[in-house]
């Protein structure tokens, strides 16, 4: 009888201890100020902080852009984790995105150049009874990464680094590079300069770099396809940045970013009294100086590659989210506007200092949250 008893308190005890659990953690999970459904996911009506989900529900696909793929990684983080929305973006380059964003592949696409007149014609059979526009989102330096053993801090101009990517400088010791770095034990090794493999953005901005400070070293038209004969490619930023790390020799242009574990970057003479370095501090000194050209709803920016002003890195791009102005797909519009609302959030571009970007302008990205809202 004694042992019955014991039993019998020993299982009332246990199971007081289940229900404890049990309401403990239904405290925890009830903690969530109404922002979760039955499911546990975040509700339709849920917000974070700056983060408002609205009727954002399901999942976003996009391309583009590889330079800001780190970004839109940060973004992604925040926003799925808030609204429960799956964004799936694939970073395969801005010619990428924009062939699948006039194709209907995509709810929007991230492009480092502003759509071309014939690219918003095509968009126009997507965006039913409008078209695409281009919304500035992500500032940041071009960085000139290299990887030449002993050289610490490398110095060049627009009319040296033309003649690098166009195979007419090919060695690190040439009296050229010697001439901007005074001082410097320049090795006797082969330059091996790589560019993008496929269609980019990054490609098209460095490259109006070269156009408009040295035309008589780059003579090519520019674009987001690589023109010149000789070198190396790769494809995408990361695979640009990853031939630099492992090549003794090595000179690539990629987004500040990725350059790490090895890589360093080039500081360019610009005219100014100091070479200046890719920061964000640096990017966001010329960017602040570039203007809205685009007409319409369309934000696109003209940059100031030429700039010689104190602290102002030249070698700059902006990533533009292009999305439908009008006759965006129903099932995706609410998911779109509520991202695209996050990341032109004040929180949303202070994200991006601590990355290695540069934040758009206030009064540019003011521009961008009311074109944003007006999306239909």
């Amino acid at each position: 009888m004694m042992l019955q008893r014991k039993n019998r308190l020993r299982a009332l005890s246990l199971g007081a201890l289940a229900v404890s659990g049990a309401l403990a953690l239904t405290a925890c999970g009830s903690d969530d100020n109404g922002n979760n459904d039955a499911t546990g996911k975040p509700s339709s009506s849920a917000s974070a902080g700056s983060i408002k989900c609205d009727d954002a529900k399901g999942q976003l696909l996009a391309d583009g852009s590889s330079a800001q793929k780190n970004a839109i990684d940060a973004w992604v983080k925040n926003f799925s984790q808030a609204c429960g929305v799956q964004i799936n973006y694939k970073g395969g380059g801005s010619g990428a995105g924009v062939t699948a964003f006039t194709q209907g592949q995509v709810a929007f696409a991230g492009s480092d150049s502003a759509l071309k007149e014939e690219e918003v014609t095509a968009s126009k059979k997507i965006c039913s009874g409008g078209q695409g526009i281009d919304l500035p989102m992500v500032g940041g330096p071009i960085a000139l990464g290299y990887n030449v053993p002993g050289v610490d801090n490398l110095v060049l101009d627009a009319p040296t680094l033309a003649k690098i990517f166009d195979s007419k400088i090919t060695n690190w010791n040439d009296k050229a590079i010697a001439k901007l770095n005074p001082g410097v034990k320049l090795p006797n090794l082969k330059i091996q300069a790589f560019h993008r493999s496929d269609e980019s953005g990054t490609t098209d901005n460095f490259t109006k770099y070269l156009i408009a400070t040295t035309p008589d070293n780059w003579k090519y038209s520019g674009g987001k396809a690589w023109q010149a004969k000789g070198g190396q490619s790769a494809p995408q930023s990361a695979g640009v940045a990853q031939q630099v790390k492992q090549t003794s020799g090595a000179i690539g242009y990629f987004e500040l970013s990725y350059v790490k574990d090895g890589i360093k970057a080039v500081s360019v003479n610009t005219g100014a009294s100091k070479p200046v370095a890719p920061s964000t501090e640096s990017a966001t000194a010329d960017i602040a100086a570039a203007k809205v050209v685009g007409t319409g709803k369309d934000l696109s920016l003209q940059l100031d590659y030429k700039t010689k002003a104190e602290g102002a890195y030249p070698i700059t791009l902006v990533t533009y989210e292009i999305v439908c102005d009008k006759g965006n797909k129903a099932d995706t519009l609410p998911a779109t506007k509520a991202f695209l609302r996050y990341i032109a959030s004040e929180d949303g571009q202070k994200i991006l200092s601590t990355i290695d970007y540069a934040p758009v302008p206030d009064e540019i990205i003011a521009k961008v949250r009311t074109t944003i809202d007006g999306l239909s």
